[in-house]
């Protein structure tokens, strides 16, 4: 390990921490240690970064914001990747907007509505990254990543950086292709549309204090555990088991918000995904539906 980050020091790749504890980077705060922990400075580096880490055949993952994943408490080993701040950034070219993969996807909103575009609305809700949200076709509202991504960038398992059209990332709900190649996004490209700023940002504060009524955006949590099923919601199935406010160790199903798991303090990674388990099994077995996890669940347990 000692050779790989002389390695990296030397290419200069960017920060690079040993044994970070993963609840600091997660919106649950819960995770144990990654052995390593790298922010490289930019597209140039993280190309590097990945060549090196492929050449000692370390093992590696993305993080946007920690805000879909679930690091369970042995954490991670090989390397965790966050984009750094050479990737957070957002500029505007008439109605087409370029944001790095560590811009926040709920600023990149606000900032399209300031510039009088609409299309990304729907983003004021979602806190991870652009790059995650790409990676997962976030959505909310009736509308996702699929319906205003032009392309994106991303640097693939070999380092090369690689331009992606829309129709090649096989959008469909809360998946991309992305989700079975090892790849990191850089940039995503979005075509957005003029709109009126008034109705622009009333729509934004619309879904805002919906937002603030109807889920505990002040707990620690990682938004929708478990994706919808076709044709009804998992808040509504979990909510009819009679599971609102059930809870396991510190994880308890959110009293305001039956999708959401919190942690209430002391929560553990396996608390969490003990909870996630006995609702998928209450729910097959009082309604024979398999609830899907939209949460990512990874690390030793």
């Amino acid at each position: 390990m000692q050779q790989v980050i002389s390695e990296l020091n030397t290419a200069n790749i960017g920060e690079i921490l040993l044994n970070e504890p993963m609840a600091n980077h997660t919106t649950w705060k819960i995770g144990g240690p990654a052995d390593l922990f790298i922010i490289p400075n930019g597209k140039q580096e993280l190309s590097e970064l990945v060549r090196i880490l492929n050449r000692h055949r370390i093992p590696w993952i993305n993080l946007g914001r920690g805000s879909n994943m679930l690091v369970m408490d042995k954490g991670i080993r090989g390397a965790v990747i966050k984009p750094g701040r050479g990737l957070d950034y957002v500029r505007f070219e008439k109605n087409i907007a370029y944001a790095g993969s560590a811009y926040s996807f709920i600023k990149f909103s606000v900032m399209a509505g300031k510039e009088g575009l609409t299309g990304v609305e729907f983003g004021g809700g979602i806190p991870g990254s652009v790059g995650g949200a790409v990676y997962m076709n976030a959505g909310a509202h009736g509308s996702d990543v699929s319906r205003i991504l032009k392309s994106a960038e991303a640097v693939l398992e070999t380092g090369e950086l690689v331009q992606m059209q829309a129709e090649d990332l096989q959008f469909s709900y809360r998946h991309s292709l992305l989700q079975q190649l090892p790849a990191i996004v850089t940039e995503a490209v979005f075509e957005l549309r003029y709109g009126d700023r008034k109705e622009i940002a009333a729509a934004m504060a619309f879904f805002k204090d919906r937002r603030l009524k109807t889920q505990p955006l002040q707990a620690a949590c990682a938004g929708s555990v478990f994706r919808n099923p076709e044709g009804d919601h998992s808040a509504r199935l979990i909510e009819a088991a009679g599971l609102k406010g059930f809870r396991v160790g510190g994880a308890q199903v959110s009293k305001l918000h039956s999708n959401f798991i919190v942690n209430t303090g002391k929560a553990t990674a396996s608390d969490v995904l003990t909870l996630m388990e006995h609702i998928q099994s209450t729910i097959d077995d009082q309604f024979g539906v398999k609830l899907v996890p939209e949460v990512l669940v990874v690390g030793e347990r």
